[in-house]
């Protein structure tokens, strides 16, 4: 293939795009907006999954280095209640096909992989137009550009690239999460530390929830769910640190004291995460030269799949790339036609999801339905694609 592949985002997608082509010898480069890989955090642990992210890796050709990133025991998991009583427990016992890493860890991996000057970094997107004959024209913030016959955005929810097929925007999902991190948990926040146990911990109440993950060494990372409009955070100074903590502990007034230390004994400020989605059939009409992936492409609600799609999406036109070499617009087709189905599958699985998780029968339904599936060979229940 002599067409170079431009690539918007060096998060995941675009990344393990990059990866695959350069495995199959196709030249790409990547533009970032952000400064440097370490510009800002990336994030905390992914479990990447057998069914699709797992693919993803075997692709890139990856899956020794993958195994030196995994987390040892973070797949175990608990459901509390408010008082924080044991509901439902799973130990890790290294059967389960969703081993847990982090986030920055696997983007570095990524990173290695690549040819030194494949990723651009500093390179902020301003816009893009078609040219015509498949060729597309990026603009970047400094006012330089650069013209390409195969352009993809892996530029995320709010893509530069998208417009160019696409006229669909996020839209807010009505639910938020609150982060905040515990460090050195089991010194510093025993009873918490304990409540969360070795790997995640999941506590659900009617319109809440406080999820945590027990990160790399003894790291607690919180995440708080409130289904509520966006003006009601808007309302809370997040730049307080201690009064956002104390808002937002409020609505878990009640709860047991080692679930609200997760949010009131936090040693970071909290983070607010507003979610947005695109729709679930979201899809466009093939245009030459361009495409997306990941949530570029079909954003959704938090359901655990967004990073392990993105992955997926980025090794599927990779290798489709490599197969159809002379042929761009048919490698295109292929990619786009298991992408749309296989992404509105998994965005669709999450509707209806809110009354089991918000509920007034939380955190009871979400056991049973959960307890139901676990153990279960998802690999069986929804093939790749």
């Amino acid at each position: 293939m002599r067409t170079p592949v431009t690539i918007i985002g060096a998060g995941l997608g675009g990344l393990t795009l990059a990866r695959v082509l350069h495995v199959h010898g196709i030249p790409a480069t990547v533009y970032e907006a952000e400064a440097s890989p370490m510009a800002r955090s990336q994030g905390g642990m992914l479990d990447i999954h057998d069914y699709n992210g797992q693919l993803a890796v075997r692709a890139a050709d990856l899956m020794d280095e993958f195994h030196g990133l995994v987390l040892e025991g973070r797949q175990a998991m608990r459901f509390l209640d408010r008082e924080g009583t044991v509901l439902f427990e799973k130990a890790d016992d290294g059967t389960g096909g969703r081993p847990e890493v982090q986030r920055g860890e696997l983007r570095q991996m990524l990173l290695d992989s690549l040819p030194a000057g494949t990723v651009r970094w500093g390179h902020k997107v301003s816009g893009t137009r078609a040219l015509g004959e498949g060729r597309h024209e990026v603009t970047f913030a400094d006012g330089s550009t650069v013209v390409t016959n195969l352009l993809v955005g892996a530029d995320g929810a709010w893509s530069r690239v998208r417009p160019l097929l696409s006229t669909a925007v996020p839209e807010y999902t009505g639910l938020s999460f609150v982060e905040t991190y515990l460090y050195d948990a089991d010194t510093r926040h025993p009873a918490a530390a304990k409540a969360v146990g070795g790997g995640s911990m999941m506590a659900h109440a009617p319109g809440r929830a406080i999820h945590a993950h027990r990160e790399s060494g003894d790291t607690l990372h919180t995440y708080v769910l409130l289904p509520r409009p966006r003006d009601w955070f808007t309302a809370i100074d997040f730049t307080d640190a201690a009064a956002a903590a104390a808002r937002i502990a409020r609505e878990f007034d009640g709860w047991a004291p080692e679930l609200t230390a997760l949010i009131t004994d936090g040693d970071t400020p909290l983070v607010l995460r507003p979610h947005y989605a695109l729709p679930i059939e979201h899809r466009w009409d093939r245009l030459p030269g361009v495409t997306l992936v990941g949530d570029a492409a079909h954003l959704t609600a938090p359901n655990g799949e967004g990073a392990n799609l993105a992955m997926l999406d980025g090794a599927e036109l990779g290798k489709a790339l490599a197969a159809h070499p002379d042929d761009v617009e048919t490698a295109l087709a292929e990619y786009e036609r298991t992408m749309f189905p296989r992404s509105a599958e998994v965005a669709a699985e999450g509707v209806g999801s809110d009354e089991l998780m918000f509920g007034d029968d939380a955190p009871h339904g979400l056991v049973r339905v959960f307890s139901e599936f676990i153990g279960k060979d998802r690999a069986q229940r929804r093939p790749a694609g």
